[in-house]
């Protein structure tokens, strides 16, 4: 499979969807850094999945699912869905079986309940990512995007947010590490050193 080319022939549904997820977001005023539209975070997520979906993505079959699951992975905690309404999204642009995919990705990605961040991002949390394909991948672009928003914005919070991240690194990776040959599993080394670079 050629990822490139793949992602060039399935532009027009990418597109779609970004532009769904985007309009999303916004439906409930959601801000990023309390200023930016959400779309921004979600296409710095995005980012990584043009620049190393190859590394992970087993075929082409999962292309849409994996762009979705990245633009849709904030949906259900923030913007107000159910896990049906993600499913009947992700159905209205894709197989019923990708569907499934997407919506695994999305739901696997929302934070339990609790009070703390360590609550919200726990044990089963994190075991549910490691469960699902591709879900450790998306959790690793959002983090990367999340890390380098906070070291690129100097402002109270992203300083607070940078020294969080620098302090959670090892427990978060060591956290959506897969010990697996399959590849939807994977965790791009470089997206890794990226983080740590930060």
């Amino acid at each position: 499979m050629d990822f490139q080319s793949s992602i060039e022939r399935l532009s027009t549904t990418i597109e779609k969807i970004k532009h769904d997820a985007h309009a999303l977001h916004d439906s409930v005023n959601q801000k990023y850094d309390h200023i930016h539209p959400y779309g921004l975070h979600l296409d710095m997520v995005v980012s990584s999945v043009y620049k190393y979906g190859a590394e992970v993505c087993a075929s082409e079959e999962d292309i849409l699912p994996l762009f979705f699951g990245a633009y849709y992975h904030d949906s259900i905690e923030d913007a107000r869905l159910t896990y049906n309404d993600v499913m009947r999204l992700a159905r209205q642009l894709m197989s019923d079986s990708q569907a499934l995919i997407a919506t695994e990705i999305v739901y696997a990605l929302t934070n339990d309940k609790g009070r703390t961040r360590e609550e919200r991002a726990g044990e089963k949390y994190y075991q549910g990512i490691r469960e699902t394909p591709y879900a450790p991948f998306v959790k690793l672009a959002d983090r990367l995007a999340n890390t380098t928003y906070s070291c690129t914005h100097a402002n109270n919070t992203n300083n607070r947010m940078k020294e969080i991240y620098a302090r959670e690194l090892p427990h978060f990776i060591a956290s959506i590490t897969v010990q697996s040959n399959d590849l939807r599993f994977s965790l791009p080394q470089d997206m890794i050193s990226a983080i740590k670079s930060l």
